[in-house]
């Protein structure tokens, strides 16, 4: 059974789910709406890189490519060695960042970033240009706002 909901102008499709029980005869189907950050390629891709450490991590990368674990981490140093590996971790799974294993002793591990990562690197630093033009009126904005 597929139903079609418009939400914002994306078209999105109720997709049907088995969720398979330990007993046979317990099994049923369930129905679940797929999210707009599913369907929607702007907010897919900032949320799974949108966060503070992201962004950051791939400018680093840029002035600093090939680097090992390690280093990048002295590079970042408010950011955490779990952060910073979950960050990394997702941004290869996302193709944005290449990881690279060499089978020595002891082991190295070195990243860089992908063609696609590097595309993103113009758009980062124009985000940031504008930010830092930007930062001394947003925050006067917000002191209005808390008054």
């Amino acid at each position: 059974m597929k139903k079609t909901v418009v939400a914002i102008g994306f078209e999105i499709r109720k997709v049907t789910l088995k969720f398979a029980c330990e007993n046979s005869l317990n099994m049923r189907k369930k129905e679940q709406l797929n999210s707009i950050i599913e369907i929607c390629p702007v907010r897919n891709v900032v949320a799974r890189f949108g966060n503070k450490w992201a962004l950051l991590v791939i400018l680093v990368l840029s002035e600093n490519e090939p680097i090992r674990y390690n280093e990048l981490g002295r590079k970042i140093p408010d950011i955490s060695s779990r952060i910073l590996a979950n960050t990394l971790r997702t941004l290869e799974a996302d193709g944005l960042v290449n990881r690279r294993y060499y089978q020595e002793v002891p082991p190295r591990v070195e990243y860089s970033l992908t063609d696609t990562g590097r595309s993103l690197v113009p758009i980062i630093q124009k985000l940031t240009e504008w930010a830092q033009t930007n930062m001394k009126t947003i925050i006067d904005h917000r002191r209005d706002s808390e008054k």
